[in-house]
C-alpha cells in the first residue's frame, strides 16, 4: 500500500512500514509492525522497540484509518 500525505508518502504492508519524509533531507523511517501503534487523537503513528521511538502524525481519519485496514492493527484512542 502506497499513501501519499502532506509531509511525504507511507509505505505498507502486512510485516512493515516505511515512512519517506520529504524536504531537503529526505528522512526514511523504517519499522516492523509489530513495533507500530495507530492513535487516533492526535493522528499519529508511532514505533517503539528495538532502540527506536519515532513518531509521525497524518493528515486525517482516513489516513489512519487504511493503515489499520492493511496493517491489522487496532486505532488506539488516547
Amino acid at each position: 500500500m502506497n499513501l501519499n500525505f502532506s509531509q511525504g508518502r507511507v509505505i505498507a504492508n502486512q510485516h512493515e512500514l516505511v515512512i519517506r519524509l520529504e524536504g531537503k533531507n529526505r528522512v526514511t523511517l523504517q519499522a516492523r509492525t509489530d513495533d507500530i501503534r495507530l492513535i487516533r487523537q492526535p493522528v499519529l503513528i508511532t514505533a517503539s522497540g528495538s532502540g527506536v521511538h519515532w513518531s509521525v502524525h497524518l493528515d486525517d481519519d482516513a489516513q489512519l484509518a487504511q493503515l489499520s485496514d492493511e496493517l491489522g492493527i487496532a486505532i488506539e484512542a488516547m
